[in-house]
């Protein structure tokens, strides 16, 4: 099945001073590069979904590379480095608002992350000193593939490329205390999206309404959730956006966190240096990501 391999990554291997593509086994262990390999092929993941085509055809050619074992000499980066938006979903499952008890919300909450917040799926997570209240969100990302203006919502899926696993990690103190509300700052600090380890294509994807998804802190789950709690769905939420802005090949729309984040536990439980985060989706990947010290 030519869309098994259809997990697009970006990784360095050692002593690289530019960043490759390639598609990621689906057991996670090796890669077959793709930049190198194939001619007229990008090493840009962004740039290849805007302007391939063929990507069928080149995951059959992909069948006869090399494999790149997944080795100390191999760092993976986030499978988009450069995205032209991120934009995120606030209270977007009922369990979640359930667990601070507030209502759902009318319509959805947009607001945004900046491109210096991602890190890829093994980078260090920082315990910025301006912030006493660092949270954790597991996150299903999904990537949009071509242009995207006053889009029908019974079209909208047909605008998404792909999937990814995000942890929306997230400064509760600037997010909800500070800066008079507004989310930005305690969204956008530095390391505090890791994004990866690939872009699963949609193909790949049975039902993305039905894709449990967790979140570990040091070993103990904090976070057991389904995407078929999601209030507003991937095609609503394209529909809505599109009125308004204007979406791009690699965009990227965060849709929101179940239960389980930190500020609403009790006691409330914050990350610190030493800790270590595992955020999964099933079918996209695993992330893992310690918090450092700044």
């Amino acid at each position: 099945m030519l869309a098994a391999r259809m997990r697009f990554v970006q990784y360095l291997r050692k002593g690289d001073l530019c960043k490759r593509m390639g598609l990621l086994a689906e057991d996670g262990k090796s890669l077959v590069e793709l930049s190198a390999e194939l001619e007229g092929v990008t090493n840009d993941v962004k740039t290849f979904i805007s302007q391939t085509s063929n990507i069928e055809e080149i995951a059959a050619k992909a069948q006869n590379l090399p494999k790149v074992p997944l080795n100390d000499d191999v760092t993976l980066l986030p499978p988009l480095t450069d995205p032209g938006k991120i934009i995120c979903i606030g209270l977007n499952y009922q369990d979640h608002c359930d667990e601070q008890n507030k209502p759902a919300p009318k319509e959805p909450m947009f607001f945004s992350k900046y491109n210096n917040a991602l890190v890829g799926p093994r980078d260090n997570v920082i315990a910025h000193a301006a912030s006493s209240k660092i949270d954790w969100e597991v996150e299903l990302a999904v990537v949009i593939g071509k242009v995207a203006r006053q889009v029908p919502r019974e079209q909208a899926m047909d605008y998404v490329f792909g999937y990814s696993v995000a942890q929306d990690i997230s400064a509760r103190d600037w997010q909800k205390e500070r800066n008079g509300g507004q989310f930005l700052l305690g969204k956008s600090m530095d390391t505090f999206l890791p994004l990866g380890p690939a872009i699963v294509h949609k193909s790949l994807i049975k039902d993305v309404y039905d894709l449990p998804l967790k979140t570990w802190i040091n070993g103990v789950e904090k976070q057991n959730g389904n995407t078929g709690n999601m209030i507003y769905k991937i095609d609503d939420v394209i529909n809505r956006l599109t009125q308004f802005i204007t979406l791009l090949p690699g965009d990227i729309i965060l849709t929101g966190t179940p239960k389980g984040v930190g500020v609403h536990r009790s006691p409330p439980e914050f990350l610190k240096p030493g800790d270590v985060i595992k955020t999964e989706i099933e079918g996209l990947g695993l992330l893992t990501n310690n918090v450092v010290a700044p």
